[in-house]
């Protein structure tokens, strides 16, 4: 036996990596009431009418807002059902989705 200790050994600890995030925006156009805006926001976002109204004004003055931020999944299926609530009462509304940065 030699007097030489060999180093000791390091455990790599795998950790998962956190799911990517995604903005789920509202644009703003000149056709869709202000009042149909909110009520989509309120139904699909679950927000409350001072947050939904807080959105929506903010995408009228700005001409985009950030809704809410999600998984992938989650934000481009919240932006289809209301790009399709618009769609479906005859209004350009108007949802994308981007990834945060």
């Amino acid at each position: 036996m030699s007097g030489i200790a060999a180093p000791p050994k390091t455990e790599k600890k795998t950790r998962t990596e956190r799911p990517r995030l995604y903005k789920v925006i509202l644009l703003n156009d000149d056709f869709t009431p202000r009042d149909f805006v909110v009520e989509v926001l309120k139904g699909i976002f679950r927000m409350t009418e001072s947050e939904a109204l807080g959105v929506m004004l903010t995408a009228h003055r700005r001409g985009a807002s950030v809704v809410a931020v999600f998984t992938r999944e989650v934000a481009e299926t919240k932006a289809q059902q209301g790009n399709d609530a618009g769609q479906s009462a005859g209004y350009p509304l108007t949802f994308t989705t981007e990834r945060e940065e």
